[in-house]
C-alpha cells in the first residue's frame, strides 16, 4: 500500500473527512470522479478489475494531491467474495463509509441474434449485480449520520438504441435499484440517487467509435445530435455526482438526474 500523508485541516472541502468509494475508479468517469472527490478533501478508494490501471490511477491521484489518499482495491464485482474481501481491506483504514458510487460498466453492441447468454451474464452481473452487491457490502459501514449512494446509468435505461439490449436493460435496472434503496435506505438517512449520461467521451466509447465503419462521421453525427454543440466528458458527470452526492442535494433521492447535452430533449434524437 501507497503511503499518504496526513489530511490537510487547511481547506478540506465539502468532503472533508469522509470516505469515499467509487467501483471502476481506474478510468473515464470513474477516474474523474475519483479526482473530484479527492479534490473535495475525501479519502478515495477506487474498486476496479484492471490492476494495472488502477495502481497507475491510485499513484498518480495521490501524487498530484496528497493530502488527501486515494488508495485502489483490486475487485471483480461478479464476485461476491472478492467484494467481501475489498471492503475488509478498506476496514483496516476507515471504520465507514460515507458516500458510494457505483459507475462499473462494461458494454455490448451486438444484435439480438448474435447476444449469447455469457454476454447477457456478464453485462448485467457487472453493470447491476456487482452495483446491488457492493451496495449491500458498503451500508453496514455508513455512520448514523447518514451518507449517499450515487448509481450510474444511462440515457439506455430510457430510450432505445440499435444493439444494446443487456446494456439498456442494466441500466434500467439500475434506476429501479436507485428507486428502491431510496426507499429501503431512507430510515438510514442514506440518500440513494442517479445519474443517466448521455453519450462521454469514454475509453468505452472510444471503443465503440472505432468498432464503426466510419469513426469520423459517427463521431460528427454524435456530437451533432446534442444541442449544447458537444458529446459529454468524463467531468461533467464527476460534477454531477459530488452534487448528488453533498448536502447541495439534501432534499433528494430517488431521483435521476438527466446529463445529456440536451439529446433527449429532440423529438427525434
Amino acid at each position: 500500500m501507497l503511503t499518504i500523508q496526513s489530511m490537510s485541516t487547511t481547506h478540506e472541502g465539502r468532503f472533508g473527512g469522509k470516505v469515499v468509494v467509487v467501483s471502476g475508479g481506474a478510468q473515464g468517469i470513474g477516474r474523474a470522479v475519483a479526482a473530484r472527490c479527492q479534490s473535495e478533501g475525501a479519502s478515495v478508494f477506487i474498486l476496479d478489475c484492471d490492476s494495472a490501471a488502477g495502481v497507475e490511477a491510485s499513484a498518480t491521484l495521490t501524487r498530484d494531491n496528497s493530502s488527501s489518499p486515494v488508495r485502489f482495491l483490486s475487485v471483480d464485482l461478479r464476485d461476491p467474495a472478492q467484494i467481501q474481501n475489498a471492503i475488509a481491506t478498506l476496514r483496516k483504514f476507515h471504520d465507514r463509509v460515507d458516500i458510494l458510487v457505483n459507475n462499473a460498466g462494461v458494454g455490448l453492441t451486438k444484435s439480438l441474434l448474435q447476444i449469447t447468454a455469457n454476454d447477457w451474464d456478464l453485462v448485467l452481473n457487472v453493470n447491476l449485480r456487482g452495483a446491488f452487491l457492493l451496495s449491500q457490502a458498503v451500508v453496514p459501514l455508513f455512520p448514523e449520520s447518514g451518507g449517499a449512494i450515487v448509481n450510474i446509468s444511462s440515457i439506455h435505461a430510457t430510450h432505445a438504441f440499435a444493439d444494446s439490449i443487456p446494456y439498456a436493460c442494466s441500466k434500467a435496472g439500475m434506476v429501479a435499484l436507485t428507486r428502491n434503496l431510496a426507499l429501503d435506505l431512507a430510515s438510514r438517512k442514506v440518500r440513494v440517487n442517479c445519474i443517466c449520461p448521455g453519450y462521454i467521451d469514454t475509453r468505452l466509447w472510444e471503443h465503440s467509435l472505432q468498432s464503426s465503419a466510419d469513426p469520423k462521421a459517427v463521431a460528427e453525427q454524435t456530437r451533432a445530435l446534442h444541442p449544447v454543440g458537444r458529446r459529454g466528458v468524463p467531468d461533467d458527470v464527476a460534477q454531477a455526482v459530488i452534487f448528488l452526492a453533498s448536502e447541495d442535494s439534501s432534499f433528494m433521492t430517488g431521483s435521476e438526474l438527466v446529463l445529456d447535452g440536451g439529446l433527449t430533449v429532440r423529438a427525434h434524437p
